[in-house]
């Protein structure tokens, strides 16, 4: 066989490209991304108080008035739809896309991305039942299956980057949607349950998220 039907043997700087794209893959794409430790962390946080709320309504330690009650409430969800809205404008900013970055990066924000779009699909299936069937406990199996699909993007997560934290957490997301399913009957153990699980699942991985985006900032 001539020479000149062997492939050529790679160049220098097809090795040195090769090479930077696997550290560009190792390092940038296991970089956690501050916007998603805010929305984490904001979110976790006021759902977390709004369930300790209702928690007190229930005990007859919060006696407002209705009106109080309503905005209190407002002022949750619009508290946690301002950390979104500014996540997506410091995307934008910073020049990130879903469609740019690292892979793991990418398939880290596909999943969590994914995840909230079921979600919404899961508000409106739930929402539209409960009012059909006059039956606010329909609403509250919308918790269970938002924890369930938080598992499978931390499942992924853990799949990716292999760091003991996201699969502990991907483990607490199913065991809590499996508690909040069982319990719908029990208001008061369904929202203790619900409390405890938006502070240590939500609120305290994007502490950590944020912890690991500055501390990979300072080393950048």
């Amino acid at each position: 066989m001539s020479s000149s039907r062997l492939p050529p043997a790679p160049t220098v700087a097809a090795a040195e490209a090769d090479l930077a794209f696997l550290r560009g893959v190792v390092e940038n794409g296991g970089r956690p991304q501050l916007t998603v430790g805010v929305i984490f962390l904001v979110g976790g946080l006021l759902y977390g108080l709004q369930c300790l709320f209702h928690l007190g309504q229930i005990a007859g330690v919060v006696r407002w008035p209705d009106w109080a009650n309503l905005l209190f409430v407002v002022s949750i969800t619009a508290g946690v739809l301002a950390a979104i809205v500014w996540a997506v404008l410091h995307d934008r900013r910073m020049g990130r896309t879903a469609r740019s970055g690292p892979i793991m990066s990418r398939a880290m924000n596909g999943a969590f991305s994914g995840a909230g779009m079921a979600n919404l699909a899961v508000i409106i299936v739930f929402g539209v039942g409960a009012v059909r069937e006059q039956d606010f406990s329909i609403w509250l199996y919308y918790a269970a299956v938002v924890f369930a699909f938080q598992s499978v993007a931390w499942f992924m997560a853990w799949t990716l980057k292999r760091k003991p934290w996201m699969g502990l957490v991907s483990a607490g997301h199913w065991i809590t949607a499996v508690a909040l399913g069982v319990l719908v009957r029990e208001p008061v153990a369904y929202l203790s349950v619900c409390t405890a699980a938006l502070f240590l699942l939500f609120a305290l991985p994007g502490w950590l998220i944020l912890r690991e985006a500055r501390a990979a900032k300072t080393a950048a």
